[in-house]
């Protein structure tokens, strides 16, 4: 069973920056690529940003293109999505997901791995 644990989200005002956490229990967590969604209300579960199993290739959003990095730590069994330039926009709650082939999607249909979320709220 693959639980995803989503941390660091909060109140942040705009152009203030925020780091979210993911933390995986799995052994062979380098096998899988992760993903970020976010989901405001009343609109449907965005893609937000990928990255490969060995954390060579990052994959962005064009709305956070420049603004939020995503990194991984496979020792730590952990993927990071550092927000900068954070906008009242970006407000929603923040998803990580694991796709246990390797492949990066897009689509959030893909996914069949997903932590609970956390909260992002980006005051004007």
């Amino acid at each position: 069973q693959v639980q995803l644990v989503e941390s660091g989200g909060g109140l942040v005002q705009a152009g203030g920056s925020l780091r979210l956490s993911c933390a995986a229990s799995l052994r062979t967590f380098s096998s899988y690529a992760v993903s970020w969604f976010r989901q405001a209300p009343g609109k449907e579960r965005e893609f937000v940003a990928a990255i490969s199993r060995r954390g060579l290739n990052a994959y962005y959003a064009d709305s956070v293109k420049g603004r939020f990095t995503i990194s991984r730590d496979n020792a730590k069994n952990t993927v990071d999505l550092q927000m900068n330039s954070l906008k009242p926009e970006d407000t929603a709650v923040y998803y990580c997901a694991a796709e246990g082939s390797g492949q990066i999607y897009r689509d959030s249909q893909h996914y069949y791995h997903w932590g609970q979320g956390t909260q992002v709220t980006v005051s004007s």
